[in-house]
């Protein structure tokens, strides 16, 4: 009975006094989504998320775009297995970048557990947002275990000076490796080496990178991700490379909303210092591994640059619309 009040009472601050929906509400749109990747495209709010099922029917991926953070449209398929040969299932945590008015997709299939097998973190290139999308390599851009890390998860990066870096790994290890400008491979670093570690302490997977005031925020996915204890963490450092010591946890459950609340990205709206995190998370009614809903939340800083904690909602945020 509290549970169906709680979401009573939450729906009806969504839709306000005469039904009108004032607020986003959280999840933000219908049906099982995770990893979460945000984005700002011509004017329009866009999310890449991960179709959460079991591994043999995430097969593709849908993306979702909106004018003001609280009406989303859906746009199915925009790529799938059939577009990606080499991908048979697992598709996940797309990261998404446009570039010389074109729009790669990043993506890992096949959630491989060796160097014998076909699969890793792929891309797709697309004339639009919604695609749609095609294989861009027709093979993995990165197809084994470097320094421990599952090749899953990635995230792309461009830095001040206009150089993409990809940092990514699942099992607990953490690569960034430097982008050629086309995205067909690797620049080395000037010690020769490809793949460098950047672990930190209690990382696991979902990798998120962005620079506020000279400085660069290092994010993280911590715990289990079908468990209670999937949360967010922090580093800060002067350079992309690290080192990356870490602060602290961000966002975690709220055991009255939501469980498993983790593996994120930062929206910041363009020429504003107002930052959103974009998430998924587990309704406390459900206990499937898979049933993962994505949210938004403020986030915000004090006066020494820190994250303060998330405080996860029902309600969501409101609209904000771009110009």
């Amino acid at each position: 009975m509290k549970i169906v009040i709680f979401v009573l009472m939450g729906f009806m601050t969504v839709m306000g006094l005469y039904g009108q929906k004032q607020t986003s509400g959280n999840p933000i749109f219908p049906g099982w989504y995770a990893d979460p990747e945000v984005a700002v495209f011509k004017k329009q709010y866009w999310i890449f998320p991960t179709y959460s099922d079991v591994y043999e029917k995430q097969v593709f991926l849908d993306a979702f775009s909106s004018d003001d953070l609280v009406h989303w449209k859906k746009h199915p398929r925009i790529v799938d297995t059939a577009a990606i040969k080499w991908a048979k299932r697992a598709m996940w945590a797309p990261a998404i970048v446009e570039k010389d008015n074109k729009y790669f997709l990043f993506f890992a299939a096949n959630d491989i557990q060796n160097d014998n097998e076909i699969g890793g973190i792929g891309i797709a290139v697309a004339d639009k947002p919604e695609g749609p999308y095609k294989d861009y390599l027709g093979k993995p851009l990165i197809d084994k275990f470097y320094n421990g890390a599952q090749p899953i998860d990635q995230f792309v990066f461009k830095d001040s000076d206009g150089q993409y870096y990809m940092y990514y790994g699942g099992w607990r290890h953490c690569n960034v490796v430097k982008l050629k400008d086309d995205f067909t491979g690797f620049i080395p670093f000037e010690d020769g080496s490809i793949y460098k570690e950047v672990t930190p302490e209690k990382y696991v997977e979902g990798p998120f990178m962005f620079i506020r005031n000279g400085k660069y925020y290092f994010m993280w996915s911590e715990g289990g991700w079908t468990g209670p204890d999937y949360s967010v963490a922090y580093a800060i450092a002067d350079s992309p490379l690290g080192p990356f010591k870490r602060i602290g946890k961000i966002l975690e459950q709220d055991t009255t909303i939501a469980t498993g609340a983790g593996h994120h990205s930062v929206l910041q709206i363009p020429g504003k210092e107002e930052y959103y995190i974009v998430y998924h998370r587990r309704p406390i009614t459900e206990t499937h591994g898979n049933s993962r809903v994505v949210c938004i939340d403020k986030m915000e800083f004090d006066e020494n640059g820190l994250i303060k904690p998330v405080v996860i909602t029902r309600e969501g945020v409101k609209p904000v619309k771009l110009k």
